[in-house]
């Protein structure tokens, strides 16, 4: 794991990749949690019989659950130490290429795109690639936002 200890670290980064993580199995148990959770019971996400019959031959993740893949995958490639707390601030973009076929593993590769001085801290763009076993096309890209604030003086 990376350890980006305080601004100069996170500076000194800015335009790199910081790594990948490890590959993750996502289970029609997870998915059906998933689709309890957030009410969105798509049949392509929670009716294997009917998903068969589709172009995809089974039943794919939802977009947002891959994409709430990150905190967990993000956690084993790097973590930002010497800051008082951080926060997500929000996604520039996100786009779901590819399908992620339930059963299929995914990792995700991240990439300090830019670090810039906000008042009381620094904000950073990463871009989360998530990738598919054996798929061509990352299953979720997305351009993220967080802000890392200095430890308050006391």
């Amino acid at each position: 794991m990376l350890v980006l200890r305080g601004p100069k670290a996170l500076h000194d980064h800015a335009g790199q990749e910081l790594g990948v993580s490890g590959w993750v199995r996502i289970t029609q148990a997870e998915v059906d949690a998933f689709a309890d959770l957030t009410h969105d019971h798509q049949w392509i996400h929670v009716d294997v019989e009917r998903a068969r019959a589709s172009a995809f031959g089974t039943t794919i993740v939802h977009g947002y659950f891959t994409l709430s893949l990150a905190p967990r995958l993000q956690d084993e490639i790097y973590r930002v130490d010497g800051f008082g707390f951080g926060l997500n601030y929000g996604l520039n973009r996100v786009r779901f290429p590819a399908p992620l076929p339930v059963g299929d593993r995914v990792r995700l590769r991240v990439t300090l795109e830019a670090v810039q001085e906000v008042p009381g801290g620094l904000q950073c763009t990463i871009t989360d690639t998530f990738e598919r076993d054996g798929g061509g096309k990352p299953v979720c890209v997305a351009e993220m936002i967080f802000r890392m604030y200095e430890p308050e003086e006391g």
